[in-house]
């Protein structure tokens, strides 16, 4: 009698699991990256994913401080980017990480879109969409971007993109003139774009947590695209070791394009200021 006593006892302590897993706010945290159960055959390809994510942070961070030092004016820009490489400490080093990072950004997203095409991954429509409209919305930062250094490529860059809008019919033209403020490419074109370039990485967050969430939902596809249920592991340490070492790959790569050779993946163009009446032969 006794023992059934102390077997139905309210008052006997409970087994009590991992702070991360009781506290409310933490749990989602956990349930979305620590105790993620995640197939256990993932390979490399799958690390693509995450260093996009560290390339989204790198191109905030250094983006926010960029922004402190430049200058959205027509007369100005061109040369608040030599200031911010010549006088700026570490200046150079922060605009070479931006400048760079984007290129990298890109070619992350190609084998993160190389590896869903051959593994099957667009198959979940739902993730797939969001990764589009991320790969879209991520075009559309870098080309405002690239023209924010108001060299020859940029206003020329500029004016051949923007001038797509005219091909649309009825409307295409009040558009094109829209965009731009005026009848070319111009001083409200360029504080356009540098507003539109500060805004659009938040929405880009956004949608990393909505492909991210609809992701987790329902778990990442495998190298055999097979049902997986019975044959997860989770994500820490698994493969938290394999993308921090995926990290440190991207980060010799990184940083041999910010120290070492900077311009390997940009255009000497740019280094002239925009002139309107000179075209760039090639363009």
């Amino acid at each position: 009698m006794v023992g059934n006593n102390t077997a139905y006892n309210t008052n006997a302590p409970k087994s009590v699991g991992p702070w991360r897993s009781t506290n409310k706010l933490v749990k989602i945290m956990n349930d979305s990256f620590y105790d993620l159960p995640c197939p256990v055959n993932l390979n490399a390809w799958w690390s693509f994913g995450s260093m996009l994510g560290l390339c989204l942070v790198i191109q905030l961070l250094s983006g926010l401080l960029l922004s402190a030092h430049y200058t959205a004016h027509e007369d100005m820009a061109f040369d608040s980017v030599v200031h911010i490489m010549r006088n700026v400490e570490k200046g150079w080093m922060l605009r070479n990480i931006h400048a760079n990072g984007s290129s990298m950004f890109f070619i992350g997203i190609y084998a993160h879109i190389a590896r869903g095409l051959y593994y099957g991954s667009y198959l979940d429509k739902t993730v797939w969409y969001f990764g589009v409209h991320l790969f879209l919305l991520t075009m559309a930062e870098a080309f405002l971007g690239y023209t924010l250094p108001w060299g020859q490529m940029s206003y020329w860059g500029a004016t051949v993109i923007t001038n797509m809008l005219s091909v649309i019919p009825v409307v295409g033209e009040s558009m094109l003139r829209y965009v731009w403020g005026g009848w070319t490419v111009c001083n409200a074109t360029l504080k356009r774009f540098y507003t539109l370039h500060f805004l659009l990485p938040f929405v880009m967050v956004a949608v990393v947590f909505l492909h991210l969430f609809f992701l987790h939902e329902k778990g990442s596809n495998n190298p055999l695209g097979i049902e997986s249920g019975t044959m997860c592991v989770p994500f820490h340490p698994f493969y938290t070791i394999k993308d921090l070492f995926g990290y440190v790959c991207f980060s010799f790569f990184f940083m041999y394009l910010v120290c070492v050779d900077p311009e390997l993946l940009g255009n000497h163009l740019n280094y002239w200021p925009a002139n309107p009446m000179k075209t760039p032969i090639h363009v």
